[in-house]
């Protein structure tokens, strides 16, 4: 699962002024389940925007200090970028029937970090990837 916030800012024309204006922001929780919430973890970053379909869930919980509290979230059913402003380029997500797996369940199929710790070469200019790259690294391949 992936859990995002996503911030939703209408904004309004003030006719007295003419300008336009901004109004209070909503902060909602997005839950993505399954495949699809790997997918955005690996594809989305933090002020992306983002086009969110999904159905609204409320759930009541109570505080260490004994308070009721009530949040309102968004199961995702569908999440992607936001195209007004940006470009994408999709690419299927591969499965993989892995014959030891439970019942034959598909698996992901190797990532791009799995792929440098096989092949430490870059593939397409045949230079060694550089130190402190690699599937154990917070250091993009890029």
């Amino acid at each position: 699962m992936a859990s995002v916030r996503v911030a939703s800012t209408p904004r309004f024309l003030d006719r007295s002024t003419g300008e336009w204006k901004d109004a209070e922001t909503l902060y909602i929780t997005c839950n993505i389940w399954g495949r699809q919430g790997e997918n955005v973890a690996e594809s989305l970053q933090r002020g992306h925007k983002v086009i969110v379909r999904g159905r609204l869930k409320q759930r009541s919980y109570e505080t260490p200090e004994g308070e009721r509290r009530t949040v309102v979230e968004l199961d995702a059913e569908d999440i992607g970028p936001c195209l007004a402003n940006a470009t994408a380029k999709v690419t299927k997500a591969q499965r993989v029937i892995v014959p030891d797996s439970p019942a034959g369940l598909p698996q992901p199929s190797p990532g791009p970090w799995d792929a440098q710790a096989a092949a430490p070469a870059d593939p397409w200019t045949g230079a060694p990837v550089p130190a402190g790259v690699g599937p154990n690294s917070a250091t993009p391949p890029f």
